[in-house]
């Protein structure tokens, strides 16, 4: 039998028993995983200058979409770490390759970041501007 604590509950209950998770979730990151907080840290910096700078609407939907991917990313990287661990301590190869696969995916969303961002503000504030 499943111990799920959603099961069961519909409507406004199971949305706010959600959130909560969520919540838990959130805090978790922030109190245990040191690359969740920087990122974080800079997703705050970057999130009102992505509001701030005179770019379209799409660019502006891009930088800050590509600020969420690397968030999404580094939660799904860190439940992957903490599935494993609570495995055990022990090296195993499938353990190790889980782990270097999460760490290569956050590495790509960060790449795509500094890509998309490189791209917008070249294109908007460097283009054409002479030394």
């Amino acid at each position: 039998m499943e111990n799920n604590p959603l099961k069961g509950k519909t409507g406004i209950k199971r949305i706010v028993n959600a959130c909560g998770y969520s919540l838990q979730g959130f805090c978790y990151a922030w109190k245990n995983e040191a690359a969740f907080r920087q990122e974080l840290l800079l997703t705050a910096v970057l999130f009102p200058l992505a509001l701030w700078l005179d770019v379209t609407s799409l660019e502006r939907i891009a930088l800050v979409a590509v600020l969420a991917v690397v968030l999404i990313v580094e939660l799904l990287n860190s439940a992957v770490e903490a599935a494993i661990d609570r495995i055990g301590p022990e090296h195993h190869d499938l353990s190790g390759r889980a782990k270097d696969l999460g760490s290569a995916a956050v590495f790509v969303a960060l790449s795509l970041t500094v890509y998309v961002w490189g791209v917008v503000l070249y294109d908007n504030y460097y283009k054409g501007f002479e030394l």
